[in-house]
Protein backbone atom coordinates (compact mmCIF):
# COMPACT_ATOMS: atom_id res chain seq x y z
CA UNK A 1 0.00 0.00 0.00
CA UNK A 2 2.88 2.72 -1.31
CA UNK A 3 1.46 6.08 -0.86
CA UNK A 4 0.69 8.38 -3.89
CA UNK A 5 3.87 10.85 -3.86
CA UNK A 6 1.27 13.38 -4.29
CA UNK A 7 -0.05 13.14 -0.99
CA UNK A 8 0.72 16.18 1.32
CA UNK A 9 -0.26 16.01 4.84
CA UNK A 10 1.19 16.43 8.31
CA UNK A 11 1.76 12.94 8.81
CA UNK A 12 0.55 9.90 8.44
CA UNK A 13 0.54 6.36 10.43
CA UNK A 14 2.51 3.36 8.83
CA UNK A 15 0.76 1.09 6.30
CA UNK A 16 1.90 -1.51 9.21
CA UNK A 17 0.42 0.18 11.91
CA UNK A 18 -2.83 0.34 9.86
CA UNK A 19 -2.70 -3.44 9.56
CA UNK A 20 -2.13 -4.41 13.16
CA UNK A 21 -5.37 -2.57 13.52
CA UNK A 22 -7.32 -4.32 10.98
CA UNK A 23 -5.46 -7.68 11.78
CA UNK A 24 -6.94 -7.12 15.73
CA UNK A 25 -10.43 -6.14 15.25
CA UNK A 26 -11.39 -8.84 12.88
CA UNK A 27 -9.59 -11.52 15.73
CA UNK A 28 -12.43 -10.27 17.29
CA UNK A 29 -14.75 -9.93 15.05
CA UNK A 30 -14.17 -13.91 14.23
CA UNK A 31 -14.47 -14.72 17.72
CA UNK A 32 -18.04 -12.84 18.14
CA UNK A 33 -19.07 -13.86 14.61
CA UNK A 34 -19.70 -10.31 13.11
CA UNK A 35 -19.70 -9.99 9.45
CA UNK A 36 -19.29 -6.09 9.31
CA UNK A 37 -19.06 -3.34 11.24
CA UNK A 38 -20.34 0.28 10.84
CA UNK A 39 -19.07 3.34 12.49
CA UNK A 40 -20.04 7.37 11.57
CA UNK A 41 -18.07 10.36 12.19
CA UNK A 42 -19.11 14.28 12.18
CA UNK A 43 -15.77 15.96 13.62
CA UNK A 44 -12.49 15.21 14.51
CA UNK A 45 -12.10 16.33 18.11
CA UNK A 46 -14.87 13.24 19.23
CA UNK A 47 -14.36 11.27 15.41
CA UNK A 48 -11.70 8.84 16.71
CA UNK A 49 -13.48 5.78 15.04
CA UNK A 50 -13.26 6.59 11.59
CA UNK A 51 -9.59 7.91 11.74
CA UNK A 52 -8.36 4.93 13.66
CA UNK A 53 -9.60 2.61 10.81
CA UNK A 54 -7.97 4.47 7.55
CA UNK A 55 -6.04 7.92 8.80
CA UNK A 56 -8.56 9.64 7.59
CA UNK A 57 -10.78 12.57 9.64
CA UNK A 58 -13.93 13.57 9.57
CA UNK A 59 -14.42 17.21 9.83
CA UNK A 60 -16.79 20.29 9.73
CA UNK A 61 -20.27 18.26 10.88
CA UNK A 62 -20.31 16.15 7.46
CA UNK A 63 -20.73 13.13 8.24
CA UNK A 64 -18.30 9.87 7.21
CA UNK A 65 -19.02 6.17 7.60
CA UNK A 66 -16.72 3.31 7.52
CA UNK A 67 -18.02 0.01 6.28
CA UNK A 68 -15.42 -2.49 7.94
CA UNK A 69 -16.26 -6.34 6.75
CA UNK A 70 -14.58 -9.36 8.57
CA UNK A 71 -13.37 -10.85 4.84
CA UNK A 72 -13.13 -7.88 2.55
CA UNK A 73 -11.65 -4.68 1.99
CA UNK A 74 -13.18 -1.16 3.77
CA UNK A 75 -16.11 0.68 1.92
CA UNK A 76 -16.18 4.61 2.73
CA UNK A 77 -19.11 7.08 2.12
CA UNK A 78 -18.49 10.72 2.43
CA UNK A 79 -20.87 14.08 1.55
CA UNK A 80 -20.11 15.02 -2.09
CA UNK A 81 -21.03 14.37 -5.47
CA UNK A 82 -23.18 11.68 -7.15
CA UNK A 83 -20.97 9.15 -9.18
CA UNK A 84 -19.40 9.11 -11.87
CA UNK A 85 -18.95 12.36 -11.69
CA UNK A 86 -17.67 12.04 -8.37
CA UNK A 87 -15.98 9.20 -7.27
CA UNK A 88 -14.42 9.85 -4.10
CA UNK A 89 -10.78 10.70 -2.34
CA UNK A 90 -8.11 9.14 -4.77
CA UNK A 91 -7.28 5.37 -4.05
CA UNK A 92 -3.98 6.77 -2.15
CA UNK A 93 -5.51 9.11 0.20
CA UNK A 94 -7.73 5.79 1.46
CA UNK A 95 -5.30 2.51 2.23
CA UNK A 96 -7.55 -0.55 2.41
CA UNK A 97 -10.59 0.87 0.99
CA UNK A 98 -12.41 -0.64 -1.82
CA UNK A 99 -15.51 1.50 -2.72
CA UNK A 100 -15.19 4.97 -2.38
CA UNK A 101 -18.46 6.06 -2.35
CA UNK A 102 -19.84 10.24 -1.68
CA UNK A 103 -23.51 11.04 -2.06
CA UNK A 104 -24.56 15.02 -1.79
CA UNK A 105 -26.32 14.67 2.02
CA UNK A 106 -25.96 16.64 4.67
CA UNK A 107 -27.65 17.02 8.09
CA UNK A 108 -29.34 20.23 7.72
CA UNK A 109 -30.97 18.47 4.39
CA UNK A 110 -33.78 16.36 5.80
CA UNK A 111 -34.99 14.72 2.61
CA UNK A 112 -31.13 14.01 1.68
CA UNK A 113 -30.73 12.10 5.27
CA UNK A 114 -30.25 8.59 4.32
CA UNK A 115 -28.62 8.96 0.81
CA UNK A 116 -25.32 7.53 2.57
CA UNK A 117 -27.47 4.58 4.63
CA UNK A 118 -28.76 3.52 1.27
CA UNK A 119 -25.04 3.40 -0.26
CA UNK A 120 -24.03 1.07 2.74
CA UNK A 121 -27.29 -1.26 2.75
CA UNK A 122 -26.25 -1.68 -0.92
CA UNK A 123 -22.93 -3.77 0.14
CA UNK A 124 -24.02 -5.06 3.05
CA UNK A 125 -27.51 -6.47 1.88
CA UNK A 126 -26.33 -10.34 2.30
CA UNK A 127 -24.39 -9.91 6.07
CA UNK A 128 -26.39 -11.40 8.77
CA UNK A 129 -24.31 -10.18 11.84
CA UNK A 130 -23.55 -6.20 11.86
CA UNK A 131 -22.10 -4.42 14.30
CA UNK A 132 -22.46 -0.66 15.23
CA UNK A 133 -19.26 0.94 16.65
CA UNK A 134 -19.77 4.22 18.58
CA UNK A 135 -23.34 4.15 18.47
CA UNK A 136 -23.97 7.00 20.08
CA UNK A 137 -22.77 9.14 16.95
CA UNK A 138 -24.70 7.85 14.47
CA UNK A 139 -27.73 9.58 13.37
CA UNK A 140 -31.17 7.98 13.82
CA UNK A 141 -32.10 8.76 10.16
CA UNK A 142 -29.40 6.57 8.96
CA UNK A 143 -29.78 3.88 11.73
CA UNK A 144 -33.43 3.75 11.65
CA UNK A 145 -32.76 3.23 7.81
CA UNK A 146 -30.55 0.27 8.12
CA UNK A 147 -32.44 -1.63 10.55
CA UNK A 148 -35.72 -1.22 8.52
CA UNK A 149 -33.72 -2.60 5.11
CA UNK A 150 -32.05 -5.55 6.54
CA UNK A 151 -35.03 -7.46 8.31
CA UNK A 152 -33.07 -10.49 8.43
CA UNK A 153 -29.93 -9.13 9.90
CA UNK A 154 -29.13 -9.63 13.60
CA UNK A 155 -27.34 -6.07 14.80
CA UNK A 156 -24.98 -5.58 17.62
CA UNK A 157 -23.26 -2.45 19.24
CA UNK A 158 -19.51 -3.48 18.83
CA UNK A 159 -18.26 -0.65 20.51
CA UNK A 160 -16.79 -2.13 23.35
CA UNK A 161 -14.73 -4.64 20.77
CA UNK A 162 -13.10 -1.82 19.12
CA UNK A 163 -12.44 0.39 22.32
CA UNK A 164 -10.49 -2.24 24.27
CA UNK A 165 -7.97 -2.37 21.40
CA UNK A 166 -8.29 1.34 20.57
CA UNK A 167 -7.50 2.50 23.95
CA UNK A 168 -3.98 0.55 24.25
CA UNK A 169 -1.46 2.30 21.76
CA UNK A 170 1.46 0.69 19.93
CA UNK A 171 4.82 2.44 19.98
CA UNK A 172 4.39 4.60 16.74
CA UNK A 173 0.75 6.06 18.50
CA UNK A 174 3.09 6.62 21.80
CA UNK A 175 5.06 8.53 19.13
CA UNK A 176 2.83 10.63 17.68
CA UNK A 177 1.42 11.26 20.96
CA UNK A 178 4.45 12.39 22.36
CA UNK A 179 5.20 14.63 19.80
CA UNK A 180 1.62 16.44 20.26
CA UNK A 181 2.64 16.96 23.82
CA UNK A 182 5.93 18.25 22.62
CA UNK A 183 4.31 20.70 20.24
CA UNK A 184 1.94 21.76 23.27
CA UNK A 185 4.79 22.87 25.17
CA UNK A 186 6.04 25.17 22.41
CA UNK A 187 2.86 26.46 22.35
CA UNK A 188 2.34 27.30 26.39
CA UNK A 189 6.46 28.70 25.67
CA UNK A 190 4.53 31.33 23.06
CA UNK A 191 1.63 31.92 25.33
CA UNK A 192 3.75 33.47 27.98
CA UNK A 193 5.39 36.27 25.36
CA UNK A 194 1.43 37.31 23.93
CA UNK A 195 -0.41 37.11 27.76
CA UNK A 196 -0.47 40.83 28.66
CA UNK A 197 -2.96 43.58 29.72
CA UNK A 198 -4.65 45.36 26.72
CA UNK A 199 -5.45 42.25 24.74
CA UNK A 200 -8.88 40.20 24.14
CA UNK A 201 -8.90 36.76 25.63
CA UNK A 202 -9.92 36.06 22.08
CA UNK A 203 -6.77 37.49 20.09
CA UNK A 204 -4.49 35.30 22.91
CA UNK A 205 -6.57 31.92 21.28
CA UNK A 206 -6.39 33.15 17.74
CA UNK A 207 -2.71 33.46 18.18
CA UNK A 208 -2.23 29.84 19.88
CA UNK A 209 -4.46 28.32 17.28
CA UNK A 210 -2.59 30.00 14.35
CA UNK A 211 1.01 29.52 16.13
CA UNK A 212 -0.05 25.39 16.86
CA UNK A 213 -1.72 25.14 13.25
CA UNK A 214 2.12 26.33 11.79
CA UNK A 215 3.91 23.83 14.14
CA UNK A 216 1.59 21.07 12.24
CA UNK A 217 -1.32 20.23 14.19
CA UNK A 218 -4.50 19.59 12.52
CA UNK A 219 -7.28 20.42 14.29
CA UNK A 220 -7.31 23.36 17.07
CA UNK A 221 -9.43 23.00 20.30
CA UNK A 222 -7.95 26.82 23.17
CA UNK A 223 -9.86 27.23 25.65
CA UNK A 224 -8.82 30.48 27.83
CA UNK A 225 -10.59 32.87 30.42
CA UNK A 226 -9.52 35.62 31.89
CA UNK A 227 -11.24 37.42 35.82
CA UNK A 228 -10.78 40.32 38.24
CA UNK A 229 -8.48 39.19 41.14
CA UNK A 230 -11.18 37.52 43.38
CA UNK A 231 -13.45 35.72 41.06
CA UNK A 232 -12.44 32.48 39.24
CA UNK A 233 -11.11 32.85 35.75
CA UNK A 234 -13.10 29.50 34.19
CA UNK A 235 -12.10 28.57 30.93
CA UNK A 236 -14.93 30.69 28.24
CA UNK A 237 -16.60 29.63 24.81
CA UNK A 238 -15.20 31.62 22.00
CA UNK A 239 -18.44 33.96 22.86
CA UNK A 240 -17.33 34.73 26.17
CA UNK A 241 -13.68 35.70 25.07
CA UNK A 242 -14.15 39.59 24.54
CA UNK A 243 -13.14 40.62 28.10
CA UNK A 244 -9.87 42.58 27.81
CA UNK A 245 -6.73 41.49 30.16
CA UNK A 246 -6.15 44.05 33.11
CA UNK A 247 -2.92 44.20 35.18
CA UNK A 248 -2.87 41.72 38.18
CA UNK A 249 -5.48 39.24 36.77
CA UNK A 250 -5.34 35.70 36.75
CA UNK A 251 -5.58 33.97 32.85
CA UNK A 252 -6.04 30.37 32.40
CA UNK A 253 -5.46 28.47 29.23
CA UNK A 254 -6.39 25.20 28.31
CA UNK A 255 -4.61 24.11 25.12
CA UNK A 256 -6.50 20.95 23.32
CA UNK A 257 -4.90 20.66 19.93
CA UNK A 258 -4.11 17.44 18.14
CA UNK A 259 -0.42 17.31 16.89
CA UNK A 260 0.77 16.00 13.60
CA UNK A 261 -1.01 12.17 12.57
CA UNK A 262 -3.77 13.02 14.45
CA UNK A 263 -3.19 12.44 17.98
CA UNK A 264 -4.52 14.20 21.06
CA UNK A 265 -2.91 15.43 24.84
CA UNK A 266 -4.04 18.13 26.34
CA UNK A 267 -2.39 20.80 28.77
CA UNK A 268 -3.25 23.71 30.98
CA UNK A 269 -1.38 26.08 33.00
CA UNK A 270 -2.26 29.30 34.84
CA UNK A 271 -0.85 32.61 34.10
CA UNK A 272 -0.71 36.28 36.09
CA UNK A 273 -0.39 39.52 35.02
CA UNK A 274 1.29 40.67 38.03
CA UNK A 275 2.63 39.54 41.34
CA UNK A 276 1.11 35.83 41.97
CA UNK A 277 -1.17 35.89 45.11
CA UNK A 278 0.10 33.68 47.99
CA UNK A 279 -3.68 32.23 47.99
CA UNK A 280 -3.11 31.20 44.49
CA UNK A 281 0.10 29.39 45.06
CA UNK A 282 -1.09 27.34 47.92
CA UNK A 283 -4.48 26.42 45.72
CA UNK A 284 -2.48 25.59 42.83
CA UNK A 285 0.25 23.28 44.96
CA UNK A 286 -3.20 21.46 46.24
CA UNK A 287 -3.86 21.13 43.08
CA UNK A 288 -0.66 19.31 41.92
CA UNK A 289 -1.02 17.15 45.54
CA UNK A 290 -4.69 16.28 44.08
CA UNK A 291 -3.07 15.26 40.46
CA UNK A 292 -0.68 12.85 42.20
CA UNK A 293 -3.20 11.65 43.88
CA UNK A 294 -4.41 10.06 40.77
CA UNK A 295 -1.41 9.00 39.40
CA UNK A 296 -0.21 6.94 41.91
CA UNK A 297 -2.95 4.42 41.27
CA UNK A 298 -2.74 4.85 37.52
CA UNK A 299 -1.27 1.04 37.01
CA UNK A 300 -2.43 -2.03 35.11
CA UNK A 301 -5.31 -3.88 36.48
CA UNK A 302 -6.75 -0.66 38.72
CA UNK A 303 -10.32 0.45 38.79
CA UNK A 304 -11.20 3.45 37.41
CA UNK A 305 -13.37 3.90 40.42
CA UNK A 306 -10.81 3.03 42.72
CA UNK A 307 -8.77 6.54 41.54
CA UNK A 308 -12.04 8.76 41.05
CA UNK A 309 -13.14 7.77 44.86
CA UNK A 310 -9.33 8.53 46.22
CA UNK A 311 -9.81 11.87 44.45
CA UNK A 312 -13.04 12.61 46.15
CA UNK A 313 -11.52 11.48 49.29
CA UNK A 314 -8.63 13.85 49.13
CA UNK A 315 -10.70 17.27 47.97
CA UNK A 316 -13.36 16.33 51.37
CA UNK A 317 -10.39 16.16 53.37
CA UNK A 318 -9.27 19.40 52.62
CA UNK A 319 -12.88 21.01 52.52
CA UNK A 320 -13.47 20.89 48.82
CA UNK A 321 -16.76 19.54 46.95
CA UNK A 322 -16.24 16.09 45.93
CA UNK A 323 -15.32 15.96 41.86
CA UNK A 324 -18.64 15.13 39.42
CA UNK A 325 -17.30 15.71 36.20
CA UNK A 326 -14.83 14.04 34.19
CA UNK A 327 -11.48 15.03 35.38
CA UNK A 328 -9.21 12.30 33.62
CA UNK A 329 -9.52 10.54 30.70
CA UNK A 330 -8.20 8.37 27.72
CA UNK A 331 -6.72 10.19 24.82
CA UNK A 332 -5.87 8.98 21.39
CA UNK A 333 -7.65 10.18 18.29
CA UNK A 334 -10.38 11.13 20.58
CA UNK A 335 -9.99 14.08 22.74
CA UNK A 336 -12.13 12.41 25.19
CA UNK A 337 -11.34 8.23 24.79
CA UNK A 338 -11.74 5.83 27.18
CA UNK A 339 -11.29 4.99 30.37
CA UNK A 340 -13.35 7.53 31.72
CA UNK A 341 -11.90 8.03 35.23
CA UNK A 342 -15.54 7.84 36.68
CA UNK A 343 -17.33 5.29 38.90
CA UNK A 344 -19.22 3.84 36.19
CA UNK A 345 -16.02 2.94 33.80
CA UNK A 346 -15.62 -0.95 33.99
CA UNK A 347 -12.72 -0.76 31.76
CA UNK A 348 -9.70 -1.22 33.82
CA UNK A 349 -6.44 0.93 33.75
CA UNK A 350 -3.90 -1.26 31.21
CA UNK A 351 -0.18 -0.18 30.01
CA UNK A 352 -0.07 2.00 26.99
CA UNK A 353 -2.64 3.98 27.77
CA UNK A 354 -1.83 7.49 27.21
CA UNK A 355 -4.40 9.73 29.81
CA UNK A 356 -5.27 12.91 30.27
CA UNK A 357 -5.25 13.82 34.15
CA UNK A 358 -6.70 17.77 35.21
CA UNK A 359 -7.58 18.22 38.98
CA UNK A 360 -9.35 21.21 39.93
CA UNK A 361 -9.22 23.01 42.44
CA UNK A 362 -12.24 26.25 42.80
CA UNK A 363 -13.79 28.74 45.02
CA UNK A 364 -15.99 31.33 44.78
CA UNK A 365 -12.48 33.45 44.55
CA UNK A 366 -10.44 31.75 42.22
CA UNK A 367 -10.25 28.54 39.83
CA UNK A 368 -7.03 26.42 38.92
CA UNK A 369 -6.36 23.29 37.11
CA UNK A 370 -3.23 21.45 36.32
CA UNK A 371 -3.86 19.18 33.52
CA UNK A 372 -0.83 17.25 31.38
CA UNK A 373 -0.37 13.72 29.88
CA UNK A 374 0.65 10.47 30.97
CA UNK A 375 1.68 7.51 30.07
CA UNK A 376 0.95 3.58 31.95
CA UNK A 377 3.76 1.25 32.14
CA UNK A 378 3.66 -1.89 33.71
CA UNK A 379 4.84 -0.69 36.68
CA UNK A 380 2.52 2.56 37.20
CA UNK A 381 2.91 6.35 34.99
CA UNK A 382 6.17 7.29 33.32
CA UNK A 383 7.22 10.83 34.04
CA UNK A 384 4.70 13.27 32.67
CA UNK A 385 4.86 13.64 28.94
CA UNK A 386 4.70 17.19 29.00
CA UNK A 387 8.02 19.06 29.44
CA UNK A 388 6.24 22.46 31.01
CA UNK A 389 6.70 23.01 34.26
CA UNK A 390 4.44 22.88 36.76
CA UNK A 391 3.80 26.21 37.89
CA UNK A 392 1.79 29.50 37.36
CA UNK A 393 3.47 31.62 35.02
CA UNK A 394 4.08 35.33 35.68
CA UNK A 395 3.66 37.71 32.66
CA UNK A 396 5.03 40.77 32.15
CA UNK A 397 2.72 43.93 30.58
Amino acid sequence: MNEDPRAIKTQGVSDGELERRWRLVRERMEEEKIDVLIMQESNEHLGGYVKWFTDNSARNAYPMTVVFPLKDEMTTVMSGGRPPSDKGPPPWQLRGVKNRFTAPYFPSIRYSNTYDAELVVGVIKSMKRVGFVGKGKIPAAFYEYILQHMPGATFLDATDLVDEIKAIKSEEEIELIKKTCALQDELIEYAKTIIRPGRRVFEVVADVVHRATLLGSEEQLVLAGSAPLGQPPVYQRRQYQNRVIKENEPFTLLVEVNGPGGMYAEIGRIFFTGPIPQEYIEAYELCKEAQKVSLALLKPGTDPKDIWDANNEFLLKHGLMAETRLYAHGQGYDLVERPAIRDDEPMKIKANMNLAVHPTIASERLWVSVCDNYLVTEEGVSPCLHKTEQTIFEVSG
